[in-house]
């Protein structure tokens, strides 16, 4: 069953990208495809809603802190205008209900982290500056969120807590979504996190 919208709940579909959704991804998330119809479902429902639809999307340049190759943790990913970077063929994607081209949040452009969809710490310096996300949202007038995508355990988690200390109200539906894992509790502790921040999971 898919969530309510309407036009003051946006819907935020986190990093479904062919590297993390694809099986031969380069940082592959362990069910990713199953994801995709479930994110589907939801997008239509916003978009029968009129509710905003935004896309993040993961968009590193070659050389990043963020990378194993950098000191980081994860291996080369969705690095910009490659095909790993692009969202998966079969995402429905929306544009906003007046008309136009989907919209898109990209982060972790340079030397961020990238995990959230609202905010990025840079690797080199340690600074933080937002995405532009929370600006579009309150253009439009929304008051609540409900955040899909992947993964769980890292920018969704990130993602919906951002939201939820920005003020608004979060939603995530486990079943759209899917976790790393790289320790075997990492998606109890996301779990953890999240409702402890206030963020509603179903």
């Amino acid at each position: 069953m898919t969530q309510t919208y309407t036009t003051t709940t946006a819907l935020v579909v986190v990093d479904m990208q062919q590297d993390f959704v694809a099986e031969d991804g380069s940082l592959a998330v362990p069910g990713g495809p199953e994801v995709v119809p479930v994110v589907n479902a939801e997008v239509r429902a916003a978009a029968a809603a009129g509710a905003p639809v935004v896309y993040t999307q993961d968009w590193h340049p070659e050389s990043t802190p963020h990378f194993e190759s950098g000191g980081g943790l994860w291996p080369a990913h969705c690095v910009a205008g490659t095909g790993g970077a692009e969202l998966v063929d079969d995402l429905l994607l929306v544009g906003p209900a007046g008309g136009g081209e989907p919209l898109r949040i990209r982060k972790g452009v340079g030397s961020e982290d990238g995990y959230s969809g609202f905010s990025e710490t840079d690797l080199a310096d340690g600074s933080t500056a937002g995405t532009g996300l929370r600006e579009l949202l309150d253009a439009a007038g929304v008051r609540d969120l409900v955040v899909v995508g992947l993964a769980g355990d890292y920018c969704v988690r990130a993602t919906a807590i951002d939201g939820a200390r920005a003020g608004y109200g979060v939603t995530v539906p486990l079943a759209a979504t899917r976790f790393v894992a790289l320790s075997s509790d990492d998606d109890v502790v996301a779990r953890e996190d999240m409702t402890a921040a206030g963020v509603t999971l179903v």
